[in-house]
């Protein structure tokens, strides 16, 4: 018999066990939550220096808010590859790529001399933050017993979450002071961190302890293809629909939805040569065998619309706070902070609760909190003081936490072992699309409102008229996250089920 390799590499997850024992996943957790945390500050900081960031380069409001969206997209299509390169690298390997990736990006962004720059910046962030998304919810998944998965999720989130709730209260401090540049550095110091830990703590061997290199076969370069144009034409069709009416949109969504039905075709196809020929078949990017579960198929219905809503308004609150109320983006940063301090101390209540009760509630709990923080933003009038702004972003922020340590845990708790890296990275990729759809269609939303009442985002004109647009944004946020409690209440689950 050959030698077990992954047992003889001092770095093989069977390595590190036995030299930290038990408090090595937990190690191994809160080494992976750095570097998620890093990737989530490059996601959602950016967002208070879009504002500087459009007068820096005199861009209009569509093309500036590709610095999110064309993040998103990166971030989304990026995370169909991380069961592969877990696979084909294993877990160091594959971590140190990511962080590498966000460092550079943060340099290059924060001395970019130009627009174009800074969007290629934007661009190697965000396939970086994508392979890394998955990763916390397959080690979860793996390394921790049933009962002790909401715990090790709450803990995880509550970390995770401290960085977009730190991050703009600070990156308001530094746009105030230094201008949108400071902004890209913020995430050197953490990615920096991070791969000094992952030579401690994280494994060069692959999900289940094997070793990496083995069965991975050949990228599906098709299927990643496919789904990249059908996530750029589909949102390239959503903004041309706005600006250049339906002759040039309409084309873009179906040739979105062709390619869409093209990636899912050639997935099953693919899977077909797989299972009959699984040591010479290439194996799919997308196996859609996870969606046979009832309760991963209504996850990730709920995880695409919460997805919408979430980054939509994580675009949407501080251009509202800025423009919309002509806060500075210092006290937008402020304003900001309690909410997400609060949305810490949730998660890791709920993370606790998740594990002893129908994560199904939670979810729904969560869904309502949500939809009615976007409702009453319609409430929020500068002239009768900006209690009550607080009020609700809190309260939605109190939504989030009920979700998030939910969620993934509730769609994914049936999967059979060997689709948790497929399931983990499905689950997230949808949501990061509805994320990568919320950002535009917030956008284009806005835009139309603009219009509608015959006013700019930016300079001179009635600011109530432009404070209603805002309004309109949000009741639309409402309405979609309201619809994702249908499939959140589908979600069914037995109690205390086991794996």
């Amino acid at each position: 018999m050959k030698p077990n390799l992954a047992e003889q590499d001092p770095h093989s997850l069977q390595a590190l066990k036995a030299r930290y024992g038990e408090r090595h996943r937990w190690l191994l957790l809160f080494t992976v939550m750095l570097g998620t945390m890093a990737s989530i500050m490059s996601s959602t900081i950016m967002n208070v220096a879009i504002p500087d960031m459009s007068e820096h380069f005199t861009l209009g409001q569509t093309r500036v808010q590709w610095v999110s969206s064309g993040f998103m997209v990166a971030m989304t299509v990026s995370m169909l590859t991380t069961p592969w390169l877990l696979s084909r690298f294993g877990y160091r390997r594959t971590y140190e790529i990511c962080m590498l990736m966000l460092l550079f990006g943060g340099l290059g962004g924060g001395f970019a001399t130009n627009y174009s720059a800074v969007l290629v910046a934007r661009i190697v962030e965000g396939l970086a933050a994508g392979v890394v998304q998955p990763i916390p919810v397959i080690i979860i998944m793996n390394a921790f017993a049933p009962e002790e998965r909401g715990r090790a999720s709450g803990l995880f989130g509550t970390g995770v979450v401290m960085a977009p709730a730190i991050g703009p209260s600070v990156g308001g401090l530094l746009v105030d002071a230094f201008g949108w540049r400071s902004i890209f550095f913020m995430v050197v110091p953490l990615a920096l961190a991070a791969l000094w830990l992952a030579q401690r703590y994280v494994p060069t061997t692959a999900p289940g302890g094997v070793q990496a290199n083995k069965g991975s076969g050949r990228l599906d370069g098709l299927g990643l293809v496919l789904a990249l144009v059908a996530t750029v034409m589909l949102l390239n069709g959503m903004v041309a629909c706005r600006e250049s009416g339906a002759d040039l949109g309409v084309p873009l969504l179906l040739g979105s939805a062709l390619s869409g039905a093209a990636f899912v075709a050639w997935q099953r196809r693919l899977q077909s040569r797989h299972q009959h020929h699984a040591k010479s078949a290439q194996p799919p990017l997308m196996d859609l065998r996870v969606f046979t579960h009832r309760s991963f198929l209504m996850g990730s219905l709920v995880a695409m619309t919460y997805g919408t809503a979430l980054f939509g308004s994580t675009y949407l609150l501080p251009v509202f706070m800025q423009s919309g109320l002509g806060l500075s983006a210092s006290y937008v940063g402020t304003a900001l902070l309690p909410a997400g301090l609060m949305l810490a101390v949730t998660m890791s209540l709920v993370g606790r609760w998740s594990d002893r009760t129908d994560k199904r509630r939670l979810v729904l709990v969560g869904l309502v909190l949500l939809a009615s923080s976007f409702a009453l933003m319609s409430t929020v009038d500068p002239d009768r003081g900006l209690l009550t702004l607080w009020l609700w972003v809190i309260l939605g922020r109190v939504g989030l936490g009920f979700i998030l340590p939910s969620l993934n845990l509730g769609a994914m708790q049936v999967m059979p072992a060997h689709l948790i890296s497929q399931g983990a990275s499905v689950v997230n990729f949808l949501r990061m699309l509805g994320g990568a759809v919320g950002v535009s269609l917030c956008a284009i939303v806005l835009e139309w409102r603009l219009s509608a009442k015959g006013v700019a985002l930016l300079g001179e004109g009635d600011a109530h008229a432009r404070l209603l647009a805002f309004h309109d944004a949000f009741g639309f946020l409402a309405v979609l996250t309201a619809l994702a409690i249908v499939p959140a209440w589908l979600m069914v689950t037995p109690l205390h089920q086991k794996d």
